[in-house]
């Protein structure tokens, strides 16, 4: 009997009956059940607590699905004042260090930095006339100067989606026109305050502990890509935000799909019936619809957001399928085909295309635009059945892959995605020197630094984490450790297929909150797998303390080579730790 016949229940269910949890991981953690080989430690057999037990007969069976859906620490999780205090109080700490890390100086220096020599101006003249327009041969000092108003009448060639301009333009808008380096920046900072919030808020949702939502957050808010990258207009930190906000909003879509089952399927069970062969639909999905425009989106900041878009879609569908699994649903797999993965790609796929075009409203509406009017001068030419205004842009998209395709233009830092996650090569921004008393430099050698390079520490010891999540998802098949890696692997797994191409270091902010998600991962699951052993429980403590006082007294050193302060030129060489950093 597929349990279909009764209404969605979506509110919260409420109190549960006390099960002696706390989002404390290190206290009564759920672990993986013997009697369900793919539960990780927040799914156990329906009808059992997350080892196997059953302590609390006198449950529903909807009780009982939702302790095995989505686990007892996370029905725990902000069971208490004080826990939902610091689920926000913590959180906006640390927000309040990284705004302080972001804004302090953030016109310094004032003038423009590595790629903002493309993107500010650009986000400059669509602001003014609706499109990236063309510039006069050197264009900067003027620019620099405070005269921004030189461009040309005719479009420039662009290779990215407008989105990210446009975001940056925004801070432009309102705070202080162009001539003001401080609003060139001031939308990347917001940004980056942003993300660390999303951050700390996820991971506190991910690992059901609001500890280690603060922790991530801690970790985002000091680390030295998040931080140049907020303090740069470029549009890697855009494309990060709108992946980040695309990953919360499936995880909030993972908890309401797994409450609407366990409520569904329990209204049959308590009622005598039994979850037959097929499972219930779930419903209009609007968290997964919410995370497709926001993929959508970062697509019309980056091409690469279609990355996300892929795997992220993949993991979704298949939180779905081990969900029916654990309710108990016969013929699991092909329910989860039927009326999760079907659905999913006839929502997800559209509306992330609309949410792509709608990133491009200013060149529909503009007809000075590059290629805007390719379909009227090139009539019969092109795909015939597109409107003219579609036709046009798909030329144009033609003539940009075109361009990125075969970008292989040697670049001092240019870097192989091998290394990226250990910062082998990482990008300079911006590099100034100045000999005695120039620009106040009262030393034998002074020097000005912007280098994207994130906290050394923090990056290493995320390299070995992701080794531990490897492990996790093979052998606990922990479904927190597929979470992590997802966006590690949408972010930089890619770019191994354009290892030829002229590629940077400095893309990893993209999958940056990830790295940090999966360095708390495995320190959560260090106290998960010590919770019974005290000693060892505490030497895992004391471990965790070092590491992150470690990172923040790094993070202290490298800040002034992250913000461009001028420095002695003994200090900058005592930060260059491996010749290939400068």
């Amino acid at each position: 009997m597929a349990c279909v016949s009764q209404p969605p229940a979506d509110a919260h269910p409420g109190p549960l009956p006390a099960t002696g949890v706390s989002d404390d991981p290190a206290v009564d953690p759920p672990r993986p059940s013997d009697d369900e080989p793919g539960a990780g430690p927040d799914e156990a057999p329906a009808g059992g607590t997350a080892d196997g037990r059953d302590d609390s007969p006198d449950l529903t069976h909807r009780e009982r699905l939702l302790l095995a859906l989505l686990g007892p620490r996370r029905l725990a999780l902000g069971a208490t004042a004080h826990d939902r205090l610091w689920g926000w109080l913590g959180v906006a700490i640390v927000a309040a260090v990284a705004a302080v890390l972001r804004l302090w100086n953030l016109g310094r220096p004032g003038t423009l930095v590595f790629d903002e020599t493309y993107y500010v101006k650009q986000a400059w003249t669509l602001l003014q006339v609706g499109y990236e327009a063309d510039w006069p041969e050197e264009p900067n000092p003027a620019f620099e100067a405070g005269d921004v108003n030189s461009f040309l009448p005719t479009a420039d060639y662009v290779v990215h989606p407008p989105l990210g301009k446009w975001m940056i333009a925004l801070g432009m808008r309102f705070f202080g026109g162009a001539e003001n380096p401080w609003s060139w920046r001031i939308a990347s900072a917001v940004v980056g305050v942003v993300a660390v919030v999303l951050v700390a808020r996820i991971a506190r949702r991910l690992f059901s502990s609001t500890a280690m939502g603060i922790v991530a957050g801690a970790l985002m808010a000091v680390d030295g890509e998040a931080i140049v990258h907020s303090r740069t207009g470029l549009l890697d930190n855009m494309l990060m935000i709108w992946v980040l906000v695309a990953f919360g909003c499936l995880l909030l879509d993972r908890e309401q799909a797994r409450r609407r089952l366990a409520d569904r399927c329990g209204a049959i069970l308590d009622a005598g019936g039994a979850i037959g062969r097929y499972g219930p639909g779930l419903g209009w999905r609007w968290w997964r619809f919410a995370a497709a425009v926001a993929l959508g989106l970062a697509c019309g900041v980056k091409w690469s957001g279609l990355y996300f878009l892929a795997v992220f879609a993949v993991v979704s569908v298949l939180w779905d399928a081990t969900a029916r699994r654990t309710a108990g649903v016969g013929r699991w797999w092909e329910d989860a085909l039927v009326r999760d993965a079907i659905p999913a790609a006839l929502v997800m796929l559209p509306t992330a295309a609309l949410a792509y075009l709608g990133a491009w409203t200013s060149w529909f509406r503009t007809p000075g635009a590059y290629m805007r009017q390719w379909a009227v001068e090139h009539p019969g030419e092109g795909v015939q059945w597109l409107p003219p205004g579609l036709r046009s842009l798909w030329e144009y998209h033609l003539k940009m892959w075109d361009f990125h395709n075969g970008l292989t233009s040697e670049h001092t830092y240019e870097a192989h995605p091998l290394g990226w996650i250990l910062q082998w090569r990482p990008t300079s921004f911006y590099w100034r020197s100045y000999d005695p008393g120039e620009a106040g430099c009262e030393v034998e050698r002074c020097a000005r630094a912007i280098t994207s390079i994130g906290n050394p520490v923090l990056w290493w010891t995320a390299a070995l984490a992701i080794l531990v999540a490897l492990y996790a998802l093979v052998r606990l098949k922990d479904w927190r450790a597929l979470a992590v890696l997802s966006g590690i692997v949408a972010g930089w797994g890619p770019w191994f297929l354009y290892a030829e191409r002229t590629i940077f270091t400095f893309y990893s902010i993209v999958f940056t909150p990830w790295v940090v998600l999966t360095l708390v991962y495995a320190m959560t699951l260090a106290l998960e797998r010590t919770e019974r052993r005290e000693t060892a429980r505490a030497r895992v403590r004391v471990g965790i303390t070092v590491l992150l006082t470690t990172i923040g007294a790094v993070s202290v050193f490298f800040y002034p080579i992250w913000t461009a302060w001028q420095v002695p030129y003994w200090f900058w060489r005592m930060h260059m730790w491996l010749p290939t950093w400068i």
